[in-house]
């Protein structure tokens, strides 16, 4: 079996077949010859080499990836980051294949996570995935954004990728975290599923949790988010903070400055969401880094302004 594919694709074979994957201009001869020396034609199957190449852009958002917001909870952007997951080579049973799908990107934030809790034995699950959220790119490797494939393709954004492609190296010291207390997530899950005592019959906005992310997706009237950060890296540091306010919504950060020390481990910074106009939109994207000459930590925003309730907003 022949598949002929373009070279920026980053569509998967289909790793149940048997197959030899070529792009479109090799394709294009192949056929040719076949055509015109049917009865003769000759095709010799050689060992295996590696190359490497700089001419595709990676990573990419594969256009089979499942995209948010998220729909049971669009307070919370999903999915959170996004791993390699396209034409993996993959263990199955006692051979191999070559594979696609969240089975191939799980393991590999799964197997990154085993390897920060070994460096990092005294975090809690919230602070690894901060870690792996608050680190990851947004960039590819010539340093231009990075692209999702689908009708359109176009430019990524934290619906795509949450809070970008994962950095393992990066996530392994990534100076601060926004770590989350478990009864956090008790109370908010009961109040969503309404069936604890310990819900006071108040929905909770999920952006209200201590997430790397933040996702208002009803802002119709100013909004304060609140996020509290732990410094994991040298005890003496300042952070500075940089926002990238989404399209029709002004960002501001209050303290705008951090300083950590022996004394002052946590801080706590209020985060105010204002739509700039009165037009029901839809959702755009910013971000919020807090910076100093060794580290960036940066979270996804997502907002999107409501004036009224549609129909095809809320379905």
């Amino acid at each position: 079996m022949l598949s002929i594919k373009p070279r920026t694709s980053a569509n998967p074979d289909l790793g149940i077949h048997k197959c030899v994957l070529v792009d479109l201009d090799t394709g294009y001869k192949i056929l040719e010859y076949y055509r015109t020396t049917a009865s003769s034609a000759v095709a010799k199957i050689e060992p295996a080499r590696t190359f490497t190449s700089k001419e595709l852009l990676a990573p990419k958002v594969a256009a089979f990836s499942s995209r948010g917001p998220s729909i049971h909870n669009a307070d919370v952007i999903k999915p959170d980051v996004a791993a390699p997951g396209t034409s993996i080579l993959a263990a199955v049973g006692d051979n191999y294949e070559i594979m696609s799908g969240t089975s191939m990107a799980a393991p590999h934030v799964a197997g990154i996570i085993a390897l920060l809790k070994a460096l990092h034995p005294q975090w809690s699950p919230a602070a690894l995935k901060s870690a792996i959220v608050t680190t990851a790119s947004v960039t590819d490797e010539h340093g231009m954004p990075i692209l999702a494939e689908g009708l359109p393709r176009k430019i990524a954004d934290p619906f795509d990728y949450g809070g970008g492609h994962i950095n393992p190296n990066r996530a392994a010291d990534p100076g601060l975290i926004y770590d989350i207390d478990p009864n956090d997530y008790n109370y908010f899950f009961s109040c969503i599923i309404k069936t604890s005592v310990s819900c006071n019959g108040t929905s909770v906005p999920g952006y209200l949790l201590n997430l790397p992310s933040i996702s208002v997706p009803d802002l119709r009237n100013p909004v304060t988010v609140p996020r509290t950060v732990t410094n994991v890296g040298e005890v003496d540091a300042v952070y500075h903070v940089a926002i990238e306010s989404p399209a029709g919504v002004r960002i501001e950060v209050e303290p705008s400055v951090l300083v950590f020390n022996a004394a002052n481990k946590v801080h706590t910074f209020q985060v105010k969401l204002s739509p700039m106009w009165r037009l029901q939109g839809d959702y755009t994207f910013g971000s919020i880094t807090w910076y100093n000459d060794h580290r960036t930590v940066r979270i996804p925003v997502a907002a999107r302004i409501t004036i009224h309730d549609l129909f095809a907003d809320v379905a």
